[in-house]
């Protein structure tokens, strides 16, 4: 039998996929992260604000999916039990970084950078020829969606910038559609009352994980699989 190519695993359905990956056959693997990379990155960091964290808890969460990807069901789509998976892995490990804090507070120390829910821009990758005044405004803007409560920066991360639906949202975060709908209007006006400018057409750069970012992120994934590519 004639090895299968990836346009063959590019037609296969979600269950397919996941029970391909559960074989471990690379090709599947590296399907399903490469198209759920950025999703993931931008669900983890709505809840932690903090790249490097971010990418840990997506690298974690993959592995809690793939060591259980035989039981996907396919009643949700790939894509969103993955996205269900690094949101609550996120949120577990919000709850480590905010014991770790507690506990350098009582005791008393004093520099609690590397604890705290802080980002950086270093990652964002910008051609040369950015409009200055581009990059000053999305700066401005990850920082508004950053100063979001947290149910509401999750809720716009994945309804306005990944362009989830309503529902697919409310899946993903495990609430109510009415919920989502809740959030998502107080998280807009809460983000058009301190930036005073439109943000629809501009923020889906702003948080990005591509690239080189989204290749580093499915080969750490399959080595630590075990799995040739």
């Amino acid at each position: 039998m004639m090895p299968l190519k990836l346009a063959n695993f590019e037609m296969m359905d979600d269950v397919e996929l996941a029970r391909r990956a559960a074989r471990r056959e690379a090709l599947a693997v590296r399907i399903i992260t490469t198209r759920n990379n950025q999703r993931l990155f931008r669900t983890a960091w709505s809840v932690l604000r903090h790249h490097a964290d971010a990418e840990d808890v997506v690298q974690e969460a993959y592995l809690k999916a793939f060591s259980s990807i035989e039981s996907f069901s396919g009643k949700s789509s790939l894509s969103t039990w993955l996205t269900r998976i690094v949101y609550n892995t996120a949120i577990d490990r919000q709850r480590a970084i905010k014991r770790r804090q507690k506990e350098l507070q009582k005791k008393d120390v004093a520099v609690l950078d590397d604890y705290q829910s802080g980002y950086s821009m270093e990652s964002i990758s910008r051609s040369p020829e950015s409009e200055i005044i581009r990059k000053q405004f999305s700066e401005l803007l990850k920082q508004s969606v950053a100063r979001l409560p947290d149910e509401y920066r999750s809720v716009f991360v994945l309804r306005d910038i990944e362009g989830l639906s309503i529902s697919e949202t409310a899946d993903s975060l495990q609430v109510k559609e009415a919920t989502v709908k809740s959030r998502l209007f107080r998280a807009r006006r809460d983000i058009r009352k301190n930036l005073e400018l439109k943000f629809e057409t501009i923020f889906t750069d702003t948080i990005k994980f591509a690239g080189a970012d989204c290749d580093a992120m499915t080969n750490r994934v399959l080595a630590a699989l075990g799995i040739q590519s």
